[in-house]
């Protein structure tokens, strides 16, 4: 099958392509490498379609998507700090670049769609597990733009006939997730901090919690969304329905890496949700999707991935 994964040289991007080589698929990916960088193709580079350009061009998705068959749309300027900073380029990328995506597949007359969404378009929801029934109240510009990216999805499919499966993420972490980012997720930042002997800083009491998901588990659900059978415009939650609080994930990095840094408290931050645990079963019953690797095993194939691609960059700065 000829696939095109759009961020495909991002963090879930090339974990998604990687897999998909290894099947046997025909791979082609865009990105702009604004946040994808292309060491997270070595090992397959050779035997994908890389094109360069920017979802904001109609143009450049159009010229990408010609004869393919299916898309995995997992590019994004992820990041709620990051909206709320910028909300103009956050639409820009995770909304109207969405736009562009879905208006190149049915000009292609593409298949299937399979769009990454967020698990921040529940914001403040009501009820600590969120069920794909609930109303979606998001608080952030990046919650509000994956929503409005979730609505064009389903017209598409409502007016075009374009079939698309929605995607919730819920707080995925795993090899190649950049721990150098201004807006880097919090399981990168705490390993850096770790390995580097610094104190990670939890903005609030730590209590919060959230649905780490392990990447594997991430791409599981969209090979399940591309050939499940009667789920065109639905949207799932992709996750492992369990939920961890900062201060615990503190404790296991801490156990795992055999560090006695205790973190330190900051304020907490604006738009940040206090709880995010997905309900999957709607997942499990109509995608088969089951998640395979928990919270802990995922941290333990996380960790020494991270702290190998940190020595990487740090050796290739000092030869620059």
């Amino acid at each position: 099958m000829r696939i095109l994964v759009t961020g495909g040289a991002g963090f879930i991007g090339s974990n998604l392509v990687e897999r998909l080589v290894r099947l046997g698929h025909d791979v082609r990916i865009l990105d702009n490498f604004s946040t994808g960088h292309r060491s997270n193709l070595l090992g397959f580079a050779d035997e994908i379609d890389v094109v360069e350009g920017d979802v904001q061009s109609y143009e450049r998705v159009h010229n990408a998507m010609r004869g393919c068959e299916t898309v995995l749309h997992q590019a994004a300027l992820p990041s709620v700090p990051r909206s709320i900073a910028d909300p103009l380029t956050s639409h820009a990328t995770n909304t109207t670049g969405t736009l562009n995506v879905l208006l190149a597949a049915r000009d292609a007359d593409v298949r299937r769609l399979v769009f990454a969404s967020s698990s921040s378009v529940y914001g403040t929801a009501e009820g600590l597990r969120k069920a794909e029934t609930m109303p979606t109240v998001p608080i952030s510009p990046y919650g509000t733009a994956k929503l409005a990216a979730e609505s064009y999805c389903r017209s598409f499919h409502e007016v075009y006939g374009l079939e698309t499966v929605a995607l919730r993420y819920f707080n995925v972490f795993g090899p190649r997730q950049d721990p150098a980012s201004e807006y880097a997720a919090v399981i990168p930042k705490f390993i850096a901090a770790f390995s580097e002997g610094r104190a990670p800083v939890i903005y609030g009491d730590g209590e919060q919690s959230r649905d780490f998901t392990y990447v594997d588990n991430i791409v599981d659900a969209n090979l399940a969304a591309l050939d499940a059978t009667g789920v065109a415009g639905r949207v799932y939650n992709a996750a492992c329905g369990e939920r961890i609080t900062l201060n615990d994930l503190a404790a296991e990095l801490r156990e795992q890496m055999e560090v006695g840094i205790e973190p330190e408290h900051g304020p907490a931050r604006p738009g940040d949700i206090r709880h995010s645990l997905a309900d999957i079963e709607r997942a499990r019953t109509e995608l088969g999707y089951e998640p395979q690797i928990g919270f802990s095993e995922g941290l333990r194939r996380t960790i020494p991935h991270l702290l190998g691609e940190a020595t990487a960059l740090v050796s290739r700065g000092a030869t620059q």
